[in-house]
């Protein structure tokens, strides 16, 4: 059978990605800490070259069947190389989105329930270098120093959501667990989210936020000092879920 994927095009431009995304697949996703069933949405694209038509769509798909069911981020270079030789491809990138739960205690009843974290995975590999980015976001309790400083009594608070992306490369392409990272996100805030509290929770977890009270930058600054003490590459965006205002804060910094 005539292969058209794979005529000479004529056009001579280079296309910079082209694949499949939105793939839904089942993980385990291990990274030495946390090991757990999970779907992931993916996507698998790769550089084409000037004088190809097109590529293999297909073969991406038995990617991520034959290479990524069970999802190691520390092995993420030789699913990269592997996927770039099996496509004839010079760049190749892999991004997996998925939810990672943890069980999670109240902190004076001690009621257990599941608090979800949403990561992302994303690994480039282009010219022999290895690229790989953990984006993991989550959720905290943010108190505002202003408002406690001003009322005669209680404060504005809200949900922040918190993104810590690391990127490692060479022989540490995963240099942070994904439950490092969120508790590096759960000690940044006022106080953590918790699904289930029963009121004695409520008490803490209220009493907890008014004593750290903290501004959206005081949390992207505490948690890249962290980072920046552990020499990582990182980049933290957080977003004030704001209570009392129609709009978000939201503060961002690339360390």
């Amino acid at each position: 059978m005539h292969d058209i994927q794979a005529e000479v095009d004529p056009r001579g431009i280079a296309v910079d990605q082209v694949g499949i995304a939105g793939l839904r697949y089942p993980v385990v996703f291990d990274d030495g800490v946390t090991n757990q069933r999970s779907i992931a949405e993916v996507s698998v694209t790769v550089q084409l070259q000037a004088d190809r038509r097109g590529t293999h769509m297909s073969r991406m798909v038995a990617l991520v069947h034959e290479r990524l069911q069970a999802f190691d981020p520390r092995d993420m270079a030789q699913v990269l190389k592997g996927g770039a030789a099996e496509l004839d491809a010079p760049g190749i990138s892999v991004v997996l989105s998925m939810p990672i739960s943890e069980v999670t205690s109240a902190p004076t009843s001690g009621l257990e329930s599941v608090s979800v974290h949403d990561v992302e995975v994303t690994g480039t590999w282009q010219d022999g270098t290895c690229l790989v980015t953990t984006a993991v976001t989550s959720e905290v309790t943010s108190l505002c120093p202003c408002s406690k400083s001003i009322s005669d009594y209680g404060a504005h608070n809200q949900r922040s959501k918190v993104t810590l992306s690391v990127t490692g490369s060479g022989d540490h392409l995963y240099p942070m667990p994904v439950l490092d990272a969120v508790k590096i996100i759960r000690d940044s805030g006022s106080a953590p989210v918790v699904p289930l509290v029963k009121r004695v929770d409520e008490r803490t977890l209220t009493m907890q936020a008014y004593d750290h009270p903290v501004f959206v930058e005081d949390m992207a600054r505490d948690i890249s000092l962290t980072c920046r003490a552990r020499g990582l590459a990182h980049a933290v965006r957080v977003r004030n879920l704001e209570s009392i205002h129609s709009h978000d804060a939201v503060a961002l910094i690339t360390g």
